[in-house]
């Protein structure tokens, strides 16, 4: 593997002992150059960062935070110091990175000219910690093979990348999907490997971090589905809709006429039921079922709410607006 011609780009903000993991173990690795984008922090980051040998690149203020805008800022600060690069790995601060991974995924994408971006299994780190983290462990595995979309880790293709023009970095939340749809209608693939990529620390021990984060999961959809509306690669397209139904609509008609008559709130119990749909097409007998039916059921109207957030800023002329789930770590 010619791994000087990989790079490494890291996004943090106030990630504390995390960075400092993520950073151990991608220096475990021979990359050629590692950069970190930090997004305002208030901790130690920026210092641990530089500290560990990082190139590291601080976000003006002026403009709106997003993973995108650090993505792409890290992306052109590994383009300007190594330009023969022909791989960059993103890698978000809260994630340790696998020791075998770059070089499973460097040689896929040298065996699969048409591949642009490769991603493997991203697994909790501490999915005991919390049900909404076990949850999470749920939701990074996804299937192996070739795909419709990526996640904030993943390894890609400098020469796919640059031809889209990397992320959008307005783009507040759904970056990863979003950029896939650009590349899939330029005829490159994505492809999930079986194999190790990062361990991810949630850091989620309270139902108000995943009602944010499922607010901030609406927002992605609306924005995503919006600007692709008419792409026959566009994702989503169910989601949208689901959650406008489940966590506004069907509820708004049921309080509606039940001012008619009372009665009218047992249809109130289709949700109940739908937990049980959902259980059950999950598997009764895997851990967390019933939680995961019960907060995917509860995440429509937070769903809601964040497509109505979207909406709501688009009314108004307004770019959206960093929204964090996480509480703020120990200072590193």
């Amino acid at each position: 593997m010619k791994f000087h011609e990989l790079g490494v780009v890291v996004i943090g903000r106030n990630e504390g002992q995390r960075l400092v993991d993520c950073i151990a173990s991608i220096q475990a690795a021979t990359v050629g150059v590692l950069v970190y984008v930090d997004s305002g922090s208030t901790d130690r980051s920026v210092e641990v960062a530089e500290r560990a040998g990082a190139k590291v690149v601080m976000l003006e203020p002026n403009q709106a935070f997003t993973a995108a805008r650090a993505r792409n800022e890290g992306f052109g600060a590994i383009r300007q110091i190594a330009p023969e690069i022909g791989f960059v790995q993103f890698v978000d601060g809260d994630c340790i990175l696998d020791a075998g991974w770059l070089a499973k995924a460097m040689a896929f994408l040298e065996e699969r000219a048409g591949v642009a971006v490769v991603c493997g299994r991203r697994r909790e780190r501490y999915p005991s910690a919390s049900i909404y983290n076990q949850l999470c462990d749920l939701e990074w595995n996804t299937p192996v093979g070739e795909a419709s979309a990526c996640g904030g880790d993943s390894l890609v293709r400098v020469a796919a990348f640059e031809e889209v023009g990397g992320f959008l970095s307005r783009i507040m939340a759904g970056e990863e999907p979003e950029l896939c749809i650009r590349l899939r209608e330029r005829g490159w693939k994505i492809w999930r490997l079986d194999a190790e990529m990062t361990l991810h620390d949630a850091a989620m021990s309270k139902l108000r971090q995943w009602w944010i984060r499922s607010i901030r999961s609406g927002y992605g959809f609306a924005e995503v589905t919006r600007l692709h509306k008419t792409s026959p690669f566009r994702i989503w397209s169910r989601a949208v809709p689901s959650a406008l139904l489940w966590g506004a609509t069907l509820p708004a008609c049921i309080l509606l006429a039940s001012a008619f008559h009372p009665l009218f709130l047992l249809l109130f119990l289709v949700y109940p039921l739908q937990i049980c749909s959902i259980a059950v097409r999950k598997g009764l007998r895997l851990p967390g079922t019933w939680a995961y039916a019960f907060l995917a059921v509860l995440g429509k109207f937070a769903q809601a709410w964040g497509i109505a957030k979207f909406y709501w800023g688009q009314l108004r002329g307004r770019g959206g607006q960093l929204i964090e789930y996480k509480s703020q770590p120990t200072q590193s």
